[in-house]
């Protein structure tokens, strides 16, 4: 996808339209939304895509964003530079991005979940990059909020174009070129962030499974090891340890942490057995089959479900005794 190719076809092709010279992340970032969403390849093969200020090139294109002082989704015009464009609920000004975004971010979604048969739910997953990504696209192109810094997106993005300098500027070929390459990695990026989202939103749906049939509702208890923090604290659930399988066949016991981004934990290991291992660790903690704890206490092992969940019960009746 997004590299120029010889017409071999006489079908018509819809012709697209954005504005030429400096290109930022929303105008790019829109052009992969509008492929994906319309099931577009390669311009040049089944799409024409023309980057323009010239009036009646605008006028005569099946679509147009960031250009043309129109916002009509009816006619495929997204532009938000006009009195009137359309704002969020919160009053943060839509871009290019946002706007089609709005209208087509679910379908595009759709055609990734297509593409890769992992199937997932489209709307939410849209839902989740509109508020975590696109929002941010439309503040920063917006001038809206904090500026991005050089390992943003956004000026990662702005990054490809020619430099002042540069023997490309005003060299269409050339800048086109350059607008493609950006959208390569537009692209890119999409595409891993809705199967993260995917894979985030499974992963809630399992932690929500798993601790409802949980006996202790401070055990989260997992068939594999999977994102669990964050579906812990989204769902504001009492968790205090994850027990799960790795490959090597121990059982993993993880402290949960109080807050996200945090290195302390709920409820840490406890003390006499930090950084002890096998039989130190068996005759300290009372498990047989104990593996290790971390000096730091926030993860533990076991060889067996049943020593995990031993490890876990003993940390907590630990925890739970009075002092003195």
């Amino acid at each position: 996808m997004m590299t120029p190719a010889h017409d071999t076809t006489t079908a018509p092709r819809p012709l697209l339209a954005t504005h030429s010279g400096s290109f930022h992340l929303d105008d790019a970032f829109a052009y992969v939304v509008l492929c994906l969403a319309r099931g577009l390849h390669e311009p040049g093969r089944d799409h024409t895509l023309v980057r323009t200020r010239d009036e009646a090139t605008i006028a005569g294109a099946d679509v147009v964003w960031d250009v043309g002082a129109v916002y009509d989704p009816a006619a495929s015009r997204f532009d938000h530079h006009q009195r009137g464009a359309p704002v969020r609920e919160d009053h943060t000004p839509f871009s290019a991005a946002g706007l089609v975004w709005r209208h087509h971010g679910e379908q595009a979604v759709q055609t990734l979940l297509d593409q890769d048969g992992t199937g997932g739910p489209a709307a939410a997953i849209a839902a989740v990059i509109d508020q975590e990504v696109v929002r941010r696209i439309d503040a920063i192109d917006n001038g809206v909020g904090e500026p991005g810094d050089a390992l943003n997106l956004s000026a990662i993005v702005e990054d490809h174009n020619p430099a002042w300098d540069s023997p490309a500027v005003g060299d269409r070929t050339a800048e086109d070129a350059a607008f493609l390459r950006a959208a390569g990695l537009v692209d890119g990026f999409l595409r891993r962030r809705v199967a993260m989202v995917r894979a985030r939103l499974a992963a809630e749906a399992v932690v929500a499974t798993a601790h409802a049939r949980s006996a202790d509702p401070r055990l989260l208890e997992l068939d594999r090891k999977l994102p669990w923090e964050g579906p812990v604290f989204t769902q504001g659930l009492p968790v205090l340890y994850a027990l799960y399988p790795v490959p090597n066949g121990n059982w993993m016991v993880d402290a949960m942490p109080p807050e996200p981004g945090s290195f302390a934990q709920r409820l840490p290991l406890p003390a006499a057995w930090a950084g002890l291992r096998d039989a130190d660790l068996a005759a300290a903690s009372g498990v047989a089959d104990a593996v290790f704890v971390h000096p730091r206490r926030f993860v533990g092992a076991a060889r067996s479900r049943e020593g995990a969940l031993a490890l876990a019960r003993k940390a907590i009746a630990l925890a739970d005794q009075p002092a003195g």
